[in-house]
């Protein structure tokens, strides 16, 4: 029996009303799973497994977990696998961005509850990731993220494919009337052909990038393609320092801090990454004490470049981007602006790491600062009129014809309205209007991908391919094109949004960072005296948990009682 009755088996004991007790009973049952008592007095870290069958990103798991298992043996402790949630993207309804938080509250709840030293967090898929990180961040045992990889692309008459941002891409030629049946079927059986996330910078591998930037993953590990052989290598790696962290009690908060959390906006930018990425470290953050705010983002843009020629916002795919040289080539384009003291979970600094990379990088995909894909920062902050709390656009994959754009609104008020209407040979729009849809924010929808509003059929049958697009929803980190997200207030709160009516002008000015409705003060004080919240009012289980506590873009959508940060409600309170 170790000295320590506190570590190991013996953490967190089940409560008996006798101590010894409680220690004899947890052997014996471990016992039952064949263990020897020489192991039961090892460290133990535990392994969050977030594989599912609902989960195609993840179902390379049982491989990759042996990798890790085999690395925490061989330093010396014991692995022991737990199941935790599992968000696969497509698969969720109403979308997965209600059950980040309740995957955040597993993690950080089996984490605590368990008897572990420390802990593997094997995610992938969108919101895995951020729910993981955000559950260990509050449990405050060392912890490491260890991330599935992108998946390969796939191959359709000489075209490269992948995942998703070729997909809307095709889908939005099919609407076109560019694509027949048969090929777009053809084209869907090519775009996810092996196991992984995402083969583009979509959240996915936003959030991986996001992760090693905080120092929460080893260097490099980041990009590693899911059927890459150093994939598994990463998985052992990561299961050794998994050990090391737990010997030294190195925990989260003593990695992840303001400068660190800023070191991770720089990377945001500088890869031209999803939108949901803000919003996911905003949570994580969060759940520090570190608040984001959007005139820092801001501030942060103007100096920040877009380095990274990849999809949806250059040419090129995540297997390419790790070829390239991967996260650390970006790092060390951008280290003069970098805080080089933030500590990393391999016990060295974020500088050290940078030092002893590879020099080499592939120039055509990873640019040089003199040479960049955008000069500022793919992401901006925006507020106005329309977006008191702000609102967001990826500027790297938005068409600049577009940043200054004044045009009338035609308007969706919920998300089942679009989709019945919007191809409407009746709808009155046009290619310059403004293409508006409510009442899908974090309240009333829980904040769908929704933004990424689908160009009219009549109007993509003209040609046209983008417009401006502004919501209270998300985009897929997948999604291109010139559309406003986040806004907040959202429109079930009786934020601006609410108050826009059809053939209301609306202006975008990117260069001075607004949004706003060119409506007089008089006509929407007649409006907001109208105003009826459209969200609906769940009686029980996680809906209603969920619109009870969920908070604005803003707030990174956590819930209110998870965020060690400060928040000023008061505008949220509005309908709770």
């Amino acid at each position: 029996m170790p000295d320590d009755k506190q570590q190991g088996l013996y953490r967190g004991l089940t409560h008996y009303g006798d101590i010894e007790f409680s220690r004899y009973l947890r052997r014996s049952f471990a016992r039952s799973m064949g263990y020897s008592g020489e192991e039961l007095n090892r460290p133990i870290i535990g392994i969050a497994d977030s594989g599912s069958g609902f989960n195609n990103c993840h179902r390379h798991f049982p491989e990759l977990i042996e990798s890790v298992k085999r690395g925490v043996l061989a330093a010396g402790a014991l692995p022991i696998t737990f199941p935790t949630i599992s968000l696969g993207e497509p698969f969720l309804h109403p979308t997965s961005m209600m059950f980040r938080n309740l995957m955040s509250m597993d993690v950080e709840e089996m984490v605590r509850a368990q008897p572990m030293d420390g802990v593997v967090l094997v995610g992938g898929c969108d919101k895995t990731v951020p729910a993981q990180l955000m559950g260990a961040f509050s449990a405050g045992r060392p912890a490491i993220q260890l991330v599935g990889g992108p998946m390969m692309t796939g191959r359709y008459e000489g075209e490269r494919l992948g995942a998703c941002t070729d997909c809307r891409r095709h889908w939005s030629n099919f609407r076109g009337g560019d694509l027949s049946v048969t090929q777009i079927e053809e084209i869907e059986g090519q775009l996810a052909t092996t196991a992984g996330t995402c083969a583009v910078m979509g959240t996915a591998s936003t959030m991986a990038c996001i992760a090693e930037a905080l120092g929460m993953m080893l260097p490099k590990s980041a990009t590693i393609p899911a059927v890459h052989a150093d994939r598994l290598r990463a998985a052992e790696a990561t299961g050794r320092q998994a050990v090391w962290l737990a010997q030294q009690k190195l925990t989260p908060d003593q990695i992840v801090t303001e400068k660190s959390v800023e070191n991770a906006l720089r990377v945001l930018l500088a890869i031209g990454g999803s939108t949901n990425g803000l919003i996911h470290l905003t949570a994580m953050a969060g759940r520090l004490g570190i608040d984001i705010s959007p005139q820092r983002l801001n501030a942060l843009a103007e100096t920040t470049p877009v380095l990274v020629n990849l999809k949806p916002s250059g040419t090129h795919y995540m297997e390419d981007f790790h070829a390239a040289g991967g996260l650390p080539a970006v790092m060390k384009q951008i280290k003069d602006l970098l805080h080089l003291d933030c500590l990393t979970v391999t016990g060295k600094t974020l500088g050290e790491e940078l030092d002893g990379s590879r020099p080499w990088f592939d120039k055509n995909i990873v640019r040089e600062r003199s040479d960049p894909v955008h000069e500022k920062g793919g992401l901006l902050a925006l507020f106005g009129s329309l977006a008191p709390n702000g609102a967001l656009i990826k500027c790297a994959a938005a068409d600049e014809r577009l940043f200054e754009h004044e045009g009338r609104a035609v308007v969706f008020d919920t998300l089942e309205d679009m989709a019945e209407r919007l191809d409407s040979p009746d709808l009155d729009v046009r290619a310059d209007d403004v293409l508006v849809l409510r009442n899908a924010g974090p309240r009333a929808a829980a904040m769908p991908e929704s933004g990424y509003i689908p160009i009219p059929s009549k109007l993509a049958l003209q040609g046209v391919r983008d417009m401006v697009r502004i919501s209270d929803a998300r985009m897929s980190g997948t999604a291109y094109g010139t559309v406003v997200l986040h806004i907040s207030p959202e429109a079930s709160l009786g934020g601006p949004l609410a108050l826009v009516r059809d053939g209301d002008r609306i202006r975008l000015s990117v260069s001075a960072q607004r949004l706003d409705l060119l409506v007089d003060e008089d006509e929407l004080a007649r409006r907001r005296a109208q105003f009826e919240s459209k969200a609906q009012k769940p009686s029980r289980g996680y809906e209603w948990l969920y619109q009870k506590h969920v908070l604005q873009a803003e707030h990174g959508c956590d819930f209110d009682f998870l965020r060690r940060c400060g928040v000023d409600t008061d505008s949220e309170e509005t309908e709770k």
